[in-house]
C-alpha cells in the first residue's frame, strides 16, 4: 500500500498523516448480525473495564460460536486430472475469472457436489502463484472462507453476549489515511464503533494483533484525541499481545497529557465451530483409530475422499503441521501473512506442541460407530519462529500403537535387555511394531539416564549414594540390579461409554539381580542380605528420583508416554468388547499387526540393533567419572520397560467436576472445533472421530453434556493390587515363548477388569502378561587407577 511506511512511523516522527471516517462506512450492529434493529442502546451494553489494568479477563467457562465452512467438505479432492482440467477450463474458455463465476453460478443452481468441485478446480486453475493443489486448497480456498466467515462469526457472538445494540453501535466502520497532500495513503478498518462513547473495537478470534494495525492506530490516536480503543480476544492473551495493548496504551497517553484507560483489552475464552457437512466422495476420512480401515504398508495412512475413517479437527491440525521444521516455518509464515483478520487458530498451523500429543478420551465404541477420541496436547511457547510440525506422523503412532495393543495377546508385550537372555529380547511379532521398538529403545534410554543420575559430579543425590554404600577393599560397591518403568498410579474417570484418560504417571523400579554376565574389570562386591536391602533403598531415595523425572518429562520419552495413553485406551477398549461386541471385535487378539508395521523413518529398526547398542555401552560405558575415597582414585563406568502393572484410581464424578472442571465439555467441543480453549490455559484438546459420509456412520457427542451422568461404581481411594513380582520373567511360560501365560486375579475394584479374553486386565491395572517385561541388567564395574594417595 503506497505510503504504509509513513504510516507505520507516524507515530514515532509524527509525519503529516492524517485520519477520517470514510463517508456512509459502519451499518448497526444487531441489524447486521440477525438481530431486531433496537429502539436504544441499553445501559449494559458493551465490555467490562479492569480497574487494576489495561485487559479484563473474564472468568467464565468457554463458549462456542459457530461460522459456515462449506469448502471443507471438498477436502477429499485431489489434484485434477488432465480430462478435469479440460472440463474444469470448459464454462468461459479463456478468461479464468469469468469461467469460476460461470461454474459457481452452476453448482448454486444445480446443488451439485460435482459441480462444486468443477468450480473448486476452476479456481485453482485461475490462480497464479503456482502452488500444488493441495498447498492451494488448505492455505488459500478454505484459508479465504475462513477468514471471511469466522471473523463474522466471532462479531456475532460478541454482539450478543456483549448487548451490541442500538443506534449507538456501528460494525464494519473504515477509517481512512491521508498524507499532507490529501492522497490516500491507507485505511484502518474497526469491527465496531460506539458513537456515544467513541469507541473503536477490533475483534480477534485468536487475539493475536498485527504490527501493522497498532501502527495504524496511533495515527488514528493523534488524529482523533478524544476516541479510546479496545481489542476484544476469544482466546488469551499471550504476553506478547499484553505487551503491544500496553505499549499502545503508554504511546496514546503520552498525547493525550497522560490520561489513563485509552486502550483497553478484553480476553473471553470461546471454541470456533465450523459448520461443514461431510459428503461421501469428496471428504477426506483418516484411518487414524478406524477399526474399519486398517490396511498394511509402512507409509503414513493418511486415507482419501470416499474411503472410511475419521474427521476432525485433530486430523486437520495434524495433516497441515508440515512434516519437517523447514516445512512447517514456511506454512506458518504463508498462513500469518494471509491472516488478515486474526482468524488462525491459536498460534497458526505451527501453534500445535505434536510432542506432546497423546490419547486422552475414547468413547462411541457403539457397534457400527468406530470410535470417537480427544488428543491433548501442549501449545508452542514461539510458534512463528519455532512451530511444532510432525503432527500427522504422531498421529499415526498414537493409532498405530492403539491397535497393536488389541491385536496382540497380552502375553507378548515384554522387552528384555539382559546380557544373560541375548536370545529373548522381545516378541518377534510385537518387535515388527513401532509401539515394540519404542518401547526396547525406552529402556536403553532409560538406563543411560540412570547412568548420568548416577554421576557425583552432576547431581548431589548421586554424592549421597556413594558416600553411604557399602566399601569392600576401599571401593564403594554397586550391587547387580534391574530397572523398569512402569506406571505409577494413574487416575482416569469412565461414564456414559467413554473414558477420560487424567493422569498417567510413570515411575522407574529397581530391584536386585543377580546375574551371570560381567563387563571386563568389573569389580564384584561380596553382599550380605542386609547390604543388598539398604543398597537398594539408597538407589530408590537418593538417584532414581533424577531418572523419574526424566520418564515423566524429558522429550525423549514423549513416544513412550503417547504409546503407554494408547496402551490404556485400547485396554478400555477390550473391557467394552468382552461386554459387548464392538467394530474393534476381530482385530482384538487376532494375533495379526501386519496393518500397523514399522514405518519410516524407522522401518529398518531391529531388536538386534539396540540389543548390540546396550551391550556396547555395558562393555564400554556411558559414563564416565571419578571416585574418590580413602585417599584412592577409581574410575566408575555404567553401561528393563514393565507396563504389567497398571495401578488406576477410577476418581469419583465429585472428584473428576472438581479437579477437571469443564473438561467433558471441552473433550465434545475438541470434535468440532481446531480451537478448543481448556479454560484459559495452554493446553489444546484435539478431536475427531467418525462422520457421515464415511463407511463408520458418526455418532453422537460422547460424556459431558449430559447433567446427571451414570457413574460406573468404583472405589476412588483404592488403586488396584500390583502383580505378585516387578515384572514377568522373560524365559517363564507366557512371556513370549508361546506358551500360554497363567491365569491371574480379578481387578480388586471389580470394574474395569475382564478383557473378554480370559485375562483380567484392568484399564490401568491390568495384571495380565506383560507390556513390556524389562528385565535386563544394569552392568557397574569399576577398573582402579593407580595413584598417589591426595
Amino acid at each position: 500500500m503506497t505510503g504504509l511506511p509513513a504510516v507505520e512511523t507516524a507515530h514515532a516522527a509524527g509525519p503529516p498523516v492524517t485520519a477520517k471516517f470514510k463517508p456512509k462506512s459502519g451499518k448497526r450492529c444487531d441489524t447486521r448480525n440477525g438481530l431486531p434493529a433496537a429502539s436504544r442502546t441499553p445501559p449494559n451494553s458493551g465490555f467490562p473495564d479492569n480497574p487494576t489494568g489495561t485487559i479484563h479477563k473474564d472468568r467464565a467457562l468457554p463458549k462456542n460460536f459457530e461460522f459456515d465452512l462449506p469448502g471443507q467438505a471438498y477436502d477429499g479432492l485431489k489434484a485434477p486430472t488432465a480430462a478435469e482440467k479440460s472440463k474444469a477450463l470448459s464454462k468461459v474458455p479463456g478468461d479464468p475469472e469469468k469461467n469460476v463465476a460461470a461454474w459457481k453460478k452452476a453448482a448454486d443452481a444445480s446443488g451439485k457436489p460435482a459441480d462444486r468441485a468443477m468450480e473448486i478446480y476452476a479456481r485453482y486453475l485461475a490462480n497464479k502463484e503456482g502452488l500444488g493443489f493441495k498447498h492451494w486448497f488448505d492455505k488459500r480456498y478454505i484459508r479465504n472462507q475462513v477468514n471471511n466467515h469466522k471473523g463474522s462469526g466471532f462479531e456475532r457472538q460478541l454482539v450478543r453476549d456483549y448487548k451490541l445494540i442500538g443506534p449507538d453501535w456501528l460494525c464494519e466502520v473504515t477509517v481512512e489515511l491521508f498524507d499532507a497532500n490529501g492522497e490516500k495513503v491507507g485505511e484502518r478498518r474497526y469491527d465496531a464503533y460506539n458513537k456515544r462513547t467513541k469507541e473503536f473495537n477490533e475483534f480477534k478470534s485468536n487475539s493475536k494483533l498485527t504490527a501493522k494495525q497498532l501502527a495504524k492506530d496511533r495515527i488514528v490516536a493523534k488524529s482523533m484525541p478524544d476516541h479510546t480503543f479496545r481489542f476484544s480476544g476469544a482466546k488469551k492473551f499471550t504476553k506478547g499481545q499484553v505487551n503491544h495493548i500496553d505499549s499502545l496504551e503508554r504511546d496514546v497517553r503520552a498525547m493525550r497529557n497522560g490520561k489513563a484507560g485509552q486502550v483497553r483489552g478484553n480476553q473471553r475464552m470461546y471454541n470456533p465451530v465450523p459448520r461443514t457437512t461431510p459428503i461421501r466422495g469428496y471428504s477426506d476420512h483418516q484411518r487414524w483409530f478406524a477399526p474399519g480401515c486398517q490396511t498394511g504398508g509402512t507409509r503414513l495412512m493418511a486415507a482419501g475422499a470416499g474411503t472410511c475413517g475419521t474427521r476432525g479437527p485433530a486430523n486437520q491440525r495434524a495433516l497441515s503441521s508440515g512434516r519437517t521444521p523447514e516445512e512447517a516455518k514456511r506454512y506458518q509464515a504463508d498462513a500469518r501473512r494471509l491472516d488478515t483478520r486474526g482468524t488462525l487458530p491459536r498460534g497458526g498451523p505451527g501453534g500445535v506442541d505434536f510432542t506432546t500429543l497423546e490419547l486422552r478420551y475414547v468413547g462411541g465404541l457403539e457397534k457400527g460407530k468406530g470410535m470417537t477420541y480427544s488428543m491433548r496436547a501442549d501449545q508452542m511457547p514461539d510458534p512463528d519462529d519455532d512451530p511444532g510440525f510432525g503432527g500427522a506422523a504422531k498421529m499415526q503412532l498414537a493409532s498405530d500403537a492403539l491397535f497393536t495393543w488389541l491385536a496382540l495377546t497380552p502375553e507378548k508385550f515384554w522387552v528384555n535387555l539382559n546380557p544373560d537372555q541375548p536370545d529373548k529380547i522381545m516378541d518377534s511379532k510385537f518387535a515388527s511394531t513401532d509401539a515394540g521398538r519404542i518401547l526396547l529403545d525406552a529402556d536403553l534410554d532409560m538406563k543411560h539416564d540412570f547412568a548420568a543420575a548416577i554421576n557425583p559430579e552432576k547431581f548431589p543425590g548421586a554424592k549421597r549414594f556413594w558416600d553411604s554404600q557399602p566399601r569392600e577393599d576401599g571401593i564403594p560397591c554397586f550391587p547387580d540390579v534391574r530397572l523398569w518403568i512402569e506406571p505409577e498410579v494413574a487416575k482416569v474417570r469412565e461414564e456414559k461409554g467413554g473414558i477420560y484418560i487424567l493422569d498417567t504417571p510413570l515411575k522407574v523400579s529397581t530391584e536386585w539381580m543377580d546375574m551371570d554376565w560381567s563387563a571386563p574389570g568389573a569389580h564384584q562386591c561380596t553382599w550380605t542380605e542386609a547390604e543388598k536391602r539398604f543398597s537398594e533403598t539408597n538407589l530408590r531415595q537418593n538417584v532414581m528420583p533424577e531418572v523419574v523425572k526424566r520418564v515423566n518429562n524429558h522429550p525423549r520419552y514423549a513416544d513412550l508416554r503417547r504409546v503407554y495413553t494408547s496402551r490404556v485406551a485400547a485396554e478400555y477398549i477390550r473391557q467394552q468388547d468382552a461386554k459387548k461386541p464392538t467394530d474393534f471385535h476381530k482385530i482384538i487378539n487376532s494375533d495379526d499387526v501386519k496393518a500397523w508395521p514399522l514405518r519410516a523413518p524407522n522401518e529398518k529398526w531391529t531388536k538386534q540393533g539396540t540389543y548390540d547398542r546396550y551391550m556396547k555401552s555395558a562393555r564400554e560405558g556411558v559414563e564416565w567419572f571419578e571416585l574418590k575415597y580413602d585417599g584412592k582414585t577409581f574410575n566408575q563406568g555404567v553401561g528393563g520397560v514393565d507396563f504389567s502393572k497398571q495401578p488406576k484410581r477410577n476418581i469419583s464424578r465429585t472428584q473428576f467436576a472438581t479437579q477437571n472442571r469443564d473438561l467433558d465439555n471441552t473433550t465434545a467441543n475438541s470434535r468440532k472445533s481446531d480451537d478448543a480453549s481448556y479454560r484459559d490455559t495452554d493446553t489444546l484438546y484435539l478431536g475427531a472421530g467418525p462422520a457421515k459420509g464415511g463407511s463408520d456412520p458418526g455418532g453422537d457427542d460422547p460424556g459431558g453434556e449430559d447433567p446427571t451422568p451414570t457413574p460406573t461404581p468404583s472405589d476412588p481411594d483404592k488403586p488396584s493390587d500390583p502383580p505378585s513380582t516387578p515384572s514377568p520373567d522373560p524365559s517363564a511360560p507366557g512371556s513370549g515363548d508361546g506358551k500360554p501365560a497363567p491365569p491371574a486375579a480379578k481387578d480388586p475394584d471389580g470394574d474395569l477388569a475382564d478383557t473378554g479374553a480370559g485375562m483380567p486386565v484392568g484399564l490401568i491395572a491390568g495384571i495380565a502378561a506383560a507390556l513390556a517385561a524389562v528385565g535386563g541388567t544394569l552392568v557397574w564395574w569399576m577398573r582402579r587407577r593407580t595413584t598417589a594417595d591426595e
